[in-house]
């Protein structure tokens, strides 16, 4: 068995480099990747499009094929500059590990983390599951990352090295497993400022499941004294860096209403919504499967509508005033372009990216230069 599965890697192997020179080799060769569990199936296809990208003939290849360049889609927002407003969310890239490659791909922007003070393993194995049914995902990794101190040197040696790109980054920052809730703005402080001469705007995640008490901190007082904390700090800088924060698609009106006060009252830069759902409903996936998986969030095409809600009553409620980056079921051009027209100045992909392949960002850039954004 094992010798099987080590033989169907070889394969991939083989194969792999060839979905990023031919895009429509994706959908047929999806099934293939669909049979080895996911986590591993991700380090594995980015680190051969790692080895791709390291050779100059194929990298010139690679971002001719996916890389749209239109002064169209090129949009200014929080003071940045994005060549065009697709980005990828947190999570995929959680140690600052693939940027190269990603740029090749075409992204406008990469949100690296979630990144804590110290390193974490996250929760045990198995945490990523597929339902291709409902083309979704549930997570439960629980912040594994290395670390501020290790990703921070990583992100130097990128911003050393990166030559003419243009990607803009991102730094998702979150606390500790095992520091207490009271204590957990001491821990946004100290990724705050770890990674601040690094990335290009910031977001707090007090958003995902899968971190034990997480999500009470996006209650009103706890969520004040973190992002009051971070604004004493970032406006104390020579140059200030944009401040967003990263919401549940589950939270209440109430809740909602609360969470635009206090953007308003913290004078933050931006929201990101939103983050995956605890949500259950409306599933084409059998019961007894989803009972088997167990607990995450859920991220994927039944996250759309009530992600496109949250965008649409954040915008009509901040009366457009604060940026909104958009995250949640996004596929294709069509989709983007409902968040958009709901109030997003720039829409996040990932899970869409792990089911429409390495052509999403291209695809997505040419309906919203046709349309319009």
């Amino acid at each position: 068995m094992q010798l099987l599965f080590f033989g169907k890697f070889w394969v991939l192997g083989c194969l792999k480099p060839l979905l990023y020179l031919c895009p429509m080799l994706y959908t047929t060769l999806r099934n293939l990747l669909f049979q080895f569990p996911p986590e591993e199936v991700h380090y594995f296809s980015m680190n051969l499009l790692k080895k791709a990208c390291a050779f100059g003939p194929s990298r010139a290849i690679i971002e001719k094929q996916f890389c749209v360049k239109d002064t169209s889609l090129q949009k200014t927002v929080f003071g940045l500059n994005f060549t065009n407003p697709v980005g990828l969310g947190a999570g995929f890239d959680k140690n600052a590990a693939y940027l190269n490659e990603l740029s090749c791909l075409g992204f406008g922007f990469v949100e690296i983390g979630t990144v804590t003070p110290l390193a974490q393993n996250g929760n045990d194995k198995p945490r990523l599951f597929r339902l291709p049914a409902d083309k979704a995902l549930i997570n439960r990794m629980g912040f594994n990352n290395e670390g501020v101190v290790a990703i921070k040197q990583k992100l130097a040696n990128w911003n050393n090295q990166k030559n003419n790109t243009q990607l803009i980054v991102g730094g998702n920052i979150g606390k500790n497993k095992l520091t207490p809730n009271e204590l957990a703005w001491k821990d946004y402080e100290i990724c705050f400022e770890g990674l601040f001469e690094e990335v290009d705007y910031f977001v707090v995640n007090v958003s995902s499941p899968n971190t034990p008490g997480l999500r009470e901190l996006q209650e009103k007082e706890s969520l004040k004294k973190i992002l009051m904390q971070l604004q004493n700090i970032n406006q104390g800088k020579a140059k200030p860096k944009p401040l967003l924060l990263k919401i549940a698609p589950d939270l209440t009106q109430e809740q909602l209403d609360d969470i635009v006060a206090l953007s308003f009252e913290t004078k933050l830069d931006g929201l990101v919504a939103t983050n995956t759902t605890i949500s259950r409903a409306h599933l084409q996936t059998p019961t007894d499967t989803i009972n088997a998986i167990g607990a995450g969030g859920l991220s994927g095409k039944p996250v759309t509508n009530r992600a496109t809600e949250v965008v649409q009553y954040l915008s009509t409620n901040t009366n457009g005033q604060i940026p909104i980056i958009a995250s949640g079921g996004i596929f294709n051009g069509f989709d983007a372009k409902e968040k958009i027209n709901a109030g997003a100045s720039l829409i996040q992909v990932w899970t869409g990216f792990v089911y429409e392949g390495p052509s999403i960002v291209k695809n997505i850039c040419k309906t919203l230069a046709k349309t319009g954004i």
